[in-house]
C-alpha cells in the first residue's frame, strides 16, 4: 500500500512512521510463523491486532487528507474588497454599508476580520477597502457575494425626492494555502509610505505602508493595517496572490462562456448580481431570481437567507439583465 502522501503531509507523517513500524512487526511476525509453525496459533492474534492497528491508522491519516482537500476547496480565509461604483458619494456610502453588513456578519458567525487597507471618500464612505476574513466555512458561505451590487433610494442630499441608481463592487479572494501562482522578484514593483489614518504615532511616522504592483498584470495591492513594513508585505503578496489565482479561474472560466448562463458564482466581478431597493424594502438576486425584505435587518448582518438560497441552489438559473 503506498503511503507516501502521508509521509510527504506534515500532519500524517507521524502517523506514517507509526504504520510502517507496524509493518515491519506485521512482516515479523509472519516470518516467524515460517520459520516455526508451532507458534503459529499464537502469532495468528498477533497479526490480527497488527493489521486491525494498520487499518485505523490508515482510515485517520486519509480523513486527515480529505479534510485538508476539503479546505483547500473552501479555505477559511478570505480577502473581501468592496469599491464604489457608478453614482458618486452615494456610491461609496453603499460600499461603507456593504462593508458593515459582511463584517457584522463576520462577528455574529464567530470569525475574525480586520482592515486590510481603506480608502474614504469626502463624505465618508469607501472609495474602495479590502478586509481580511478568517473562520471556519468563511469561503464557503461567501463564496457567492463577488459581483456588482446595486442599490436604488432617495439619498438624504436629494432635494427633489428623485431615487438613484448607484453601484458597489464585491469581490471575495480565497486566500489558499497551496498555490500554482509563481511570481518573478522582476515581476513586481513595491512602494512603501506613512500609513493615515488612526494608529498611533508609528503608524504615522514610519514607513509602514506597502504596495505592491504585479508588472505584468498591472495588479495593485495594498496593506496598511499592520504596524511594521515586513507583515505588511506578507499581507499584500498574499492579496496578490490570491487576485491573480482568482484571474485565473475568471479567464478559464470565460473559455466555457456558453455554459455561463446557467451557473452561479463564476467569480466574475464585473456581473450584476443583486439589487437593493430601499423604497420597496425589497432585495433581490437576479442570478436566482429570489427576492427578500426586511433590508435593515439583512444590512444589519442578518444576510444568512441570502447566503443560504445560494447555497442550496441547484445551479440551473439564468443571470436575469433585464431589471
Amino acid at each position: 500500500m503506498d503511503i507516501e502522501r502521508f509521509q510527504q503531509n506534515q500532519k500524517t507523517s507521524y502517523l506514517a512512521e507509526l504504520y510502517n513500524k507496524l509493518v515491519d512487526e506485521e512482516v515479523a511476525t509472519e516470518d516467524m510463523i515460517k520459520h516455526d509453525p508451532n507458534l503459529a496459533e499464537l502469532a495468528e492474534s498477533e497479526l490480527k491486532s497488527l493489521r486491525e492497528q494498520k487499518e485505523a491508522l490508515f482510515n485517520q491519516m486519509d480523513e486527515i487528507l480529505k479534510e485538508d482537500e476539503k479546505i483547500e476547496e473552501f479555505p477559511n480565509e478570505v480577502i473581501l474588497e468592496v469599491r464604489a461604483g457608478a453614482g458618486g458619494e452615494e456610491a461609496s456610502l453603499f460600499a461603507e454599508e456593504l462593508a458593515n453588513m459582511y463584517c457584522t456578519y463576520a462577528k455574529n458567525q464567530g470569525w475574525v476580520a480586520h482592515v486590510v487597507n481603506e480608502s474614504h471618500s469626502a463624505v465618508g464612505g469607501y472609495k474602495e477597502a479590502s478586509f481580511e476574513i478568517r473562520g471556519k466555512d468563511v469561503y464557503k458561505n461567501l463564496r457567492f457575494e463577488t459581483g456588482v451590487h446595486r442599490v436604488q433610494r432617495i439619498p438624504a442630499t436629494e432635494k427633489m425626492g428623485r431615487v438613484h441608481t448607484s453601484t458597489a463592487t464585491v469581490a471575495v479572494l480565497p486566500v489558499r494555502k497551496k498555490t500554482s501562482i509563481e511570481i518573478k522578484p522582476s515581476d513586481l514593483e513595491i512602494e512603501t509610505s506613512r500609513s493615515g489614518g488612526a494608529g498611533g504615532q508609528n503608524v504615522n511616522k514610519v514607513e509602514t505602508a506597502v504596495r505592491i504592483i504585479h508588472i505584468p498584470t498591472g495588479i495593485d495591492v495594498r496593506s496598511t493595517s499592520q504596524r511594521n513594513q515586513l507583515k505588511n508585505k506578507e499581507m499584500a503578496m498574499s492579496i496578490l496572490i490570491a487576485k491573480l489565482e482568482a484571474k485565473k479561474e475568471e479567464e478559464e472560466a470565460a473559455k466555457y462562456s456558453a455554459d455561463r448562463k446557467s451557473q452561479i458564482g463564476t467569480a466574475d466581478r464585473s456581473e450584476k448580481i443583486r439589487t437593493y431597493n430601499i423604497l420597496q424594502d425589497r432585495i433581490t438576486d437576479h442570478r436566482i431570481k429570489q427576492s427578500w425584505h426586511n433590508i435593515e435587518k439583512i444590512q444589519a448582518g442578518g444576510i444568512e437567507p441570502i447566503l443560504e438560497a445560494m447555497a442550496n441552489y441547484d445551479g440551473q438559473g439564468v443571470v436575469d439583465d433585464s431589471e
